[in-house]
């Protein structure tokens, strides 16, 4: 891949790559490192894969995988160490992003309910969320990004819509009481 394929790659992703990261990792720093190391790991296997097709999907995909792994290793690190600190204790607060209209609806504190409420999901349905409604893949896309079935997709996003809905009616009928 060329200098100035990267940076068109760059400039007309990085921005939704970035975005994702933030909201995956829920932490600034964790995001920019996974950002950075997400375009390093497509420079590093460019010459294998064809990316030209879906560049955002392949994108995606790197950065779920190097999440993962990333987690994989704290857990291992914790479980021979101990616990140093909880994951909620690393975590900062989602940095700002911009805001579509029907976000602008909805009040600031009704959209942080929102996004703690989708970061409490567990991850195999915090994924499927946030690169549905986040990143507006297609199922199929998603299925690729994931690497499981599309019909796993559906469900898991049935069953994270289930858990939203019952854990926000409880919280949003609180509030407004």
């Amino acid at each position: 891949m060329s200098h100035e394929e990267l940076e068109a790659c760059i400039k007309e992703n990085g921005k939704d790559i970035y975005s994702f990261c933030c909201h995956l990792t829920g932490n600034r720093q964790e995001a920019d490192d996974l950002y950075q190391d997400t375009f390093l790991k497509m420079v590093e296997l460019v010459e294998r894969l064809d990316i030209k097709s879906n560049p955002k999907g392949y994108l995606l995909s790197v950065a779920v995988n190097l999440w993962r792994n990333r987690k994989r290793k704290f857990m291992l690190r914790q479980r021979i160490t101990g616990p140093l600190q909880s994951v909620e204790e690393m975590e900062t607060e989602l940095p700002d992003r911009e805001v579509s209209p029907e976000e602008q609806m909805i009040s600031g504190e009704e959209r942080r309910l929102i996004q703690e409420a989708v970061g409490r999901l567990p991850e195999k349905y915090r994924l499927p969320v946030l690169l549905f409604y986040m990143e507006e893949l297609k199922l199929s896309e998603i299925s690729e990004v994931l690497k499981v079935p599309e019909g796993t997709v559906k469900s898991r996003l049935f069953k994270a819509k289930k858990l939203l809905r019952k854990e926000l009616e409880v919280v949003l009928n609180e509030k407004r009481f």
